[in-house]
């Protein structure tokens, strides 16, 4: 897991083919707003996570954003727990955002 600022997620996700986009909050946090093209796989519903987690593709790069950085951080060290190489935690989450949203 690598903790990346605003401008550091932008800048690598703009240069990474591999790049998956996961927000890890809750149907009612996604629902005032998401970045585009994000996948939710709410970290709150356990078991839902992990059969999605266990569905991913371990050769790509996650990108994982919750309200505010602490989910994210802790769906980061799940998927590594599960083998995945590459997963990016978004500092200050959706919350300091600064780019594009869509509902």
């Amino acid at each position: 897991m690598q903790d990346l600022s605003q401008s550091q997620w932008r800048d690598q996700i703009s240069q990474d083919e591999n790049a998956i986009i996961l927000d890890v909050r809750t149907d009612m946090e996604v629902a005032e707003g998401i970045i585009p093209s994000a996948k939710q796989m709410n970290i709150q519903n356990a078991g839902a996570f992990m059969d999605s987690a266990n569905e991913l593709d371990k050769s790509k790069s996650y990108y994982i954003y919750c309200k505010s950085g602490g989910r994210s951080a802790q769906a980061c060290m799940i998927l590594d727990s599960l083998g995945f190489e590459n997963t990016y935690n978004l500092l200050g989450g959706i919350t300091e955002w600064e780019g594009e949203t869509t509902t």
